[in-house]
């Protein structure tokens, strides 16, 4: 599975810091230590919320290329704003990347579906319109439908989409992890060649123990058909998860990563 590490978002009050001071040294260690751990991407998501877009642009620009000076590792280019989103892949020069993100929205989709196109990149594609997020598995396909097309029609092919089903706090609609999961299956059913990916913490939000949660969400996704998640590279329990769930739903080959990746750690 593909694992985007999720430390390098203003969000995260640390992170925040980091964006708002230019700090470096903090940034690259960051960026650094997530490749370490496993990750196969590093999200990159500088939108603190008190600047204008001009600043989000620039902060954009700061962090990829600062991170590319001395990290190989390919990057989750993430914001809401298309403009910042091309900042991201301008600064990349060419260099692997994922678009993070699009929605079933018409200008949205005629903003970000043709910067995939243009640079040659994967995106990814949220279930959800602008109305936001539908409750049922039948909006969240009618989302993923109408994105299908409109990539179809500017010639991007579905093996370079990501679909991501929106995962929802159980906590305020315990029906929710149930939808998210069914949404893969349909995802995958629908769009064969198409890749799904999900942010996994946001299924445990405003609940105790959390990271227990996590795991066992990640499990049943991993089962249900999911390919990619956006989560913490440095949580060791849920990185073990992934080679577990992935052993468990046969989708690692004669054991060979899970076999490979526990006799490391012994």
């Amino acid at each position: 599975m593909i694992i985007i590490g999720e430390k390098i978002n203003a969000s995260i009050p640390k992170s925040k810091v980091i964006i708002q001071e230019r700090d470096e040294k903090q940034l690259l260690e960051l960026a650094k230590n997530q490749a370490s751990a496993g990750a196969n991407f590093i999200d990159v998501n500088v939108g603190t919320g008190l600047g204008s877009r001009e600043d989000e642009i620039l902060s954009m620009e700061w962090a990829v290329e600062t991170i590319q000076q001395e990290v190989d590792t390919p990057l989750c280019i993430d914001s809401a704003d298309p403009a910042v989103l091309e900042a991201g892949i301008k600064a990349r020069n060419g260099r692997p990347s994922i678009i993070n993100s699009v929605k079933a929205e018409e200008e949205n989709l005629e903003q970000v579906v043709p910067l995939a196109r243009n640079h040659n990149i994967p995106i990814v594609a949220l279930a959800m319109d602008e109305k936001g997020i539908p409750t049922s598995v039948e909006g969240r396909m009618r989302a993923c439908e109408k994105i299908a097309t409109v990539c179809e029609r500017y010639g991007i092919s579905l093996e370079s989409v990501y679909f991501d089903p929106l995962v929802l706090p159980v906590s305020t609609d315990v029906k929710q992890g149930v939808v998210t999961l069914h949404t893969i299956i349909e995802i995958k059913k629908n769009f064969s060649t198409a890749k799904t990916i999900i942010g996994l913490s946001n299924i445990s939000y405003g609940l105790p123990a959390r990271a227990k949660l996590n795991i066992a969400f990640l499990h049943m996704a991993i089962f249900a058909g999911l390919d990619a998640a956006i989560i913490d590279p440095f949580n060791e329990n849920l990185m073990d998860a992934v080679k577990i769930a992935e052993v468990l739903a046969g989708k690692d080959r004669h054991c060979r990563q899970y076999t490979r990746a526990f006799r490391k750690k012994k």
